[in-house]
């Protein structure tokens, strides 16, 4: 029994032992390192560096690529010695200096170089409204031509039945308008037959516009008068009708092929002279037969500014 006892004494003694050391095992790994903060710093501090080396890279400018890249940027703008006269030598001249960019210039070196650019650009510009307005002098030069063939064709007719008002000619920006005063001497009133007059003024324009690439529009106007016969409720049926007339004319007597026209019918919502004007009720009642441009939207903006005046 006493051997005994003390066995198991010591065996006590020798658990309390190990547990002992398995504390002090335990207290060693929860030491605290309190260098631990040097890593992150050192990560912060490369970062940093990192960003003012690229900060620095890009703050310079190669001013001979710059010079490079001028010059290709004129000539495609088609206009190197408006924008860049004497820009290169100051480009080599200050090479030297390595200066950082201006950001306030928005594209690196001087505010001069910026000023060069947007001179290049306002060289381009002007150079493409310069070309617009070419164009449209032009498409003016053609319509003159189109007008004068128009005005031999119809002037012996037209002065001896004293017709010579009842055709007039613009341009806007749709092209060249002839606009025929449909009185009755070339419609009856309220009918969409043309009359002996209206088929010699036809017979005159159709000719002139015959060989052109043109479409043709036709676009038939009513005074505010209603209709006076039960054929045409309206002046919209009146309208159409009659400009359905002068289309099927111009095809089938003049050759122009079917393609190239165009009818519209539009009663009094486009008058020429309000409705109390006393030429109102004569001049809004009209044909206008319109050789359509074939230049873009912007160009034929420009018709109306082209045309001389008479």
């Amino acid at each position: 029994m006493s051997g005994g006892g003390h066995a198991a004494k010591g065996g006590t003694k020798g658990a309390h032992a190990k547990g002992h050391g398995k504390k002090h095992g335990a207290h060693e790994e929860e030491h605290e390192n309190h260098e631990r903060w040097l890593v992150s710093y050192a990560d912060m501090m490369t970062l940093l560096m990192v960003l003012f080396i690229v900060l620095f890279a890009i703050s310079q400018v190669d001013q001979k690529k710059f010079a490079e890249l001028k010059n290709g940027l004129a000539v495609g703008f088609g206009s190197p010695s408006v924008a860049f006269d004497g820009g290169e030598s100051n480009l080599m001249e200050s090479s030297d200096s390595d200066s950082p960019m201006d950001l306030s210039s928005g594209i690196g070196g001087t505010t001069s170089d910026a000023t060069a650019i947007q001179e290049a650009v306002a060289a381009k510009e002007r150079a493409t409204a310069s070309a617009k307005q070419k164009a449209a002098q032009q498409e003016v030069e053609n319509f003159e031509k189109i007008k004068d063939q128009i005005e031999k064709n119809l002037e012996k007719n037209l002065e001896k039945q004293g017709l010579q008002d009842s055709v007039k000619f613009s341009i806007d920006e749709r092209g060249l308008v002839v606009t025929v005063v449909t009185s009755a001497i070339v419609f009856d009133g309220g009918e969409a037959q043309l009359l002996s007059a209206g088929r010699e003024i036809m017979a005159g324009i159709g000719p002139a516009i015959a060989g052109l690439p043109n479409k043709i529009e036709v676009d038939g106007h009513t005074n505010q008068l209603a209709a006076t016969t039960g054929s045409y409720p309206s002046g919209w049926e009146l309208s159409t009708a009659r400009a359905s007339t002068v289309v099927r004319f111009l095809h089938s007597n003049a050759g122009i092929p079917e393609t190239r026209l165009l009818a519209s019918g539009y009663a009094d919502t486009k008058p020429l002279y309000a409705a109390d004007d006393p030429r109102a009720a004569s001049l809004n009642r009209r044909v206008e037969i319109i050789v359509l441009s074939s230049l873009p939207a912007d160009t034929r903006a420009l018709l109306p500014s082209a045309t001389p005046t008479s």
